[in-house]
C-alpha cells in the first residue's frame, strides 16, 4: 500500500519526494510504502493545523459531536481494511485488530460526548460586583505521537478528545504502520472534519529524531502528548522542557499482577494469561510480573503453565491467540532475558524461543528473582516472570520494586485487604480481582514513575487538552488607591 502526508486533508507526497518502506514481520515483504517528511514537512503540516484552529475552536460542540460520532460509525464499517492493514504492517492478530477499532470506535464516542463537558466555574471574588471566573478555552496546535501497538486505539486516543474540546491536532505517525495511523485520519475527513484541523506526518525511523525535534521545536505547537518508550519519552519531556511546553506522557510498564494467598486461583490464571499473552505481551499494561503469595504460588503456577500451554501461536491471519511479534529485535530481546534468567536459576515452565521467524510462543518463567534482567527490564514479549512473595507485605514491596508505575491488579477474596494492597502499589492504575489489560474510554489513564505523567481520558483529559484561565467582569467605576 502506498501512503502520503495528509495535509489539509489532501494526500501529498514528502517534499523531497522521499519515501519508505515498512515490512511486514512475517516474511519480510513490503507492507507499505510512505512518504518521509523531513522538516519542512512538519512546517507545513503544522502551519496548517494553525490556519485551521481560529475557525475550528469557534466551531460549535453540536458540529463537534456530529463529526466524531460518524467517524465512529465509520470507523465500524472500515474495520475489514484496518485489519488487513494491521496485521500486514505490526503483525498482530485479526482479533487484536478488531478489538482495536471496536474501542478506538468508543474513544470517538466518547470524545463526541465531552465537547458539552468542557466546564469552568465561577469563583467567589472578595472585590464587590466582581464576576470571577474560572474559563476553560481550546489551547491551539497540539502533538499528538501514537505507537505501532495498538495503533488504532493509541492513534485515535492522541487527537480525539484534543479536538473535542476546540484544538486543531498534528499525529505523528508510527514507522511501524504508517498506513494505520495515516488511514485514521482519512476516517476523521471522510466524517467531515474541516480541512487542517488533523494533519498526519509520516517518517522512516532514520529521520524520527528530525521530524520530533521540528515538532516539538515548532512555535505554534502549544502541548505534546506521547505514547511510547521511557527512553524515548524522556528525550520528548527534556526537549519541550527548553520550550516550557506541557507534555502528556504514557511511557513503558512492567505491570505487577499480586496474587495473594486467599486468591481465587482460577480467576487469577485466566486475568494473567490474558494480560500476559495478548497481543503477544506487547501492551503498555501487559502483565509482566506475577508476585504470588508462596502459600499458593505450587497450585496457580501448576494451573497457569496449564492454561498458557493451550494458546496457539501462529500466522496473524489464522485464528490464533498469539500472532507476530513486531520485529526480529523483539525476538533477540527476549531470547537475551530468557537466557540470562535461565542461566541465573529460572525455571522455564513453558514456551521459548522460536528457530527461526517472530511467530513466538507464551512463555512463562518461575522462581524468578532480583539478580536477573528480566525482574527488572521491560521484556514487551510472550514473556512472563512469577515471582514468589513470603507474605503479604513482601508481594507489596515486590510490587513497587521497579522504576514502572503505569497497571497492575490485586486478586484475593478479602476485597478489604485486596483494596488496601491496591493503594499501596504505585501505580496510576489498579484494579482488584481483573486483569492488568483494562481500559475504557472515559477512564484517567496513566501511569507514576518512569510510566510517565497526565492522564488521557474522561475530565482528566479535557485537563489536559484545555487553557484554565481566569477571567473576570468588574465595575468599570471601581475605586483604586492611586
Amino acid at each position: 500500500m502506498d501512503t502520503g502526508l495528509l495535509i489539509d486533508n489532501e494526500n501529498v507526497p514528502a517534499g523531497d519526494g522521499a519515501t519508505f518502506e515498512r515490512a511486514n514481520p512475517v516474511g519480510g515483504a513490503t507492507a507499505t510504502t510512505a512518504a518521509a517528511a523531513g522538516s519542512a514537512d512538519v512546517d507545513r503540516a503544522v502551519k496548517a493545523a494553525q490556519a485551521a484552529f481560529p475557525a475550528w475552536s469557534a466551531t460549535g460542540p453540536a458540529e463537534r459531536r456530529k463529526i466524531l460520532n460518524k467517524a465512529a460509525d465509520l470507523m465500524d464499517e472500515w474495520t475489514p481494511k484496518f485489519i488487513e492493514i494491521g496485521i500486514a504492517e505490526t503483525g498482530g492478530t485479526g482479533m487484536w485488530h478488531g478489538f482495536n477499532c471496536m474501542f478506538a470506535g468508543k474513544i470517538l464516542r466518547e470524545a463526541a460526548a465531552s465537547v458539552t463537558q468542557i466546564k469552568g466555574e465561577v469563583i467567589p471574588s472578595d472585590r464587590p460586583g466582581s464576576l470571577s471566573m474560572g474559563y476553560r478555552q481550546p489551547v491551539g496546535v497540539l502533538v499528538g505521537m501514537a505507537p505501532w501497538n495498538a495503533a488504532q486505539i493509541l492513534g485515535v486516543r492522541a487527537f480525539a478528545l484534543p479536538i473535542a474540546c476546540g484544538n486543531t491536532v498534528v499525529l505523528k505517525a508510527s514507522e511501524k504502520c504508517p498506513a494505520t495511523h495515516r488511514m485514521l485520519a482519512d476516517v476523521m475527513a471522510a466524517a467531515g472534519l474541516p480541512k487542517g484541523v488533523l494533519n498526519v506526518v509520516t517518517h522512516s525511523a532514520k529521520d524520527a529524531p528530525d521530524v520530533v525535534n521540528a515538532l516539538i521545536d515548532h512555535p505554534a505547537v502549544k502541548r505534546i502528548n506521547f505514547t511510547g518508550s521511557t527512553r524515548v519519552g524522556r528525550i520528548i519531556a527534556e526537549r519541550a522542557a527548553k520550550h516550557l511546553k506541557p507534555c502528556l506522557l504514557e511511557l513503558g510498564g512492567k505491570a505487577p499482577l499480586v496474587v495473594l494467598d486467599d486468591a481465587h486461583i482460577g480467576g487469577a490464571v485466566n486475568a494473567a494469561n490474558f494480560g500476559a499473552f495478548m497481543n503477544s505481551g506487547q501492551i503498555c499494561m501487559s502483565t509482566e510480573r506475577i508476585i504470588v503469595d508462596e502459600k499458593v504460588a505450587d497450585a496457580f503456577a501448576d494451573a497457569f503453565a496449564a492454561k498458557a500451554a493451550g494458546l496457539v501461536a501462529g500466522p496473524p491471519g489464522e485464528k490464533v491467540h498469539l500472532g507476530s511479534v513486531i520485529d526480529a529485535d523483539a525476538v533477540d530481546h527476549v531470547a537475551a532475558l530468557l537466557a540470562d534468567a535461565e542461566a541465573k536459576g529460572a525455571k522455564r515452565l513453558c514456551g521459548g524461543i522460536p528457530d527461526s521467524g517472530t511467530i513466538m510462543p507464551a512463555t512463562i518463567l518461575d522462581h524468578v528473582t532480583s539478580e536477573m534482567r528480566i525482574y527488572g527490564e521491560e521484556s514487551f514479549g510472550p514473556i512472563v516472570s512469577i515471582i514468589r512473595a513470603k507474605d503479604t507485605d513482601h508481594a507489596i514491596e515486590l510490587a513497587n520494586d521497579s522504576d514502572y508505575g503505569l497497571s497492575s491488579s490485586v486478586f484475593g477474596q478479602d476485597v478489604r485487604r485486596a483494596m488496601d494492597v491496591a493503594r499501596r502499589i504505585e501505580s496510576g492504575i489498579c484494579h482488584v480481582n481483573g486483569p492488568t489489560v483494562f481500559d475504557e474510554a472515559q477512564m484517567p489513564f496513566g501511569g507514576v514513575k518512569a510510566s510517565g505523567y497526565g492522564r488521557f481520558g474522561g475530565s482528566a483529559g479535557i485537563d489536559a487538552f484545555t487553557e484554565l484561565r481566569w477571567i473576570t467582569v468588574e465595575d468599570p467605576e471601581q475605586p483604586y488607591p492611586f
